[in-house]
């Protein structure tokens, strides 16, 4: 019986390029795209946090999963925290607003078309 080279195998899984960008299936490294590469990658699904870590009890509202940045993020914190009538930050593509306003956040996000789910406690 003898041993031989199975010839029509398929590569079914690689980490051997590292991560692919989603728009050219290149790796990040050679990727073509330039600025044109979307920031975010996600399932279109924008999520509401509530956090308390690290800010001395008080409670923060996170916005994940914006598929925007730069200019555009900028701006769309400015209306939700005017909306809010409270302050915050962006941090790593992450809108902060201070205080829990999951609830008027939801209203507001939806009304401009996001699909939104209120995650964590």
């Amino acid at each position: 019986m003898s041993k031989q080279k199975n010839t029509d195998s398929r590569l079914v899984y690689s980490t051997d390029g590292g991560r692919l960008c989603p728009q050219c299936l290149r790796t990040v490294t050679s990727c073509v795209c330039g600025k044109d590469r979307p920031s975010v990658t996600g399932d279109g699904i924008v999520r509401l946090h509530r956090e308390t870590k690290g800010r001395g009890g008080k409670a923060v509202t996170l916005v994940k999963g914006l598929p925007l940045a730069g200019d555009e993020l900028k701006s769309l914190s400015t209306q939700l925290k005017r909306k809010c009538g409270v302050g915050g930050a962006i941090k790593d593509n992450t809108i902060e607003i201070q205080g829990d306003q999951r609830e008027l956040l939801k209203e507001e996000l939806e009304k401009l078309g996001y699909t939104v789910k209120i995650a964590g406690g």
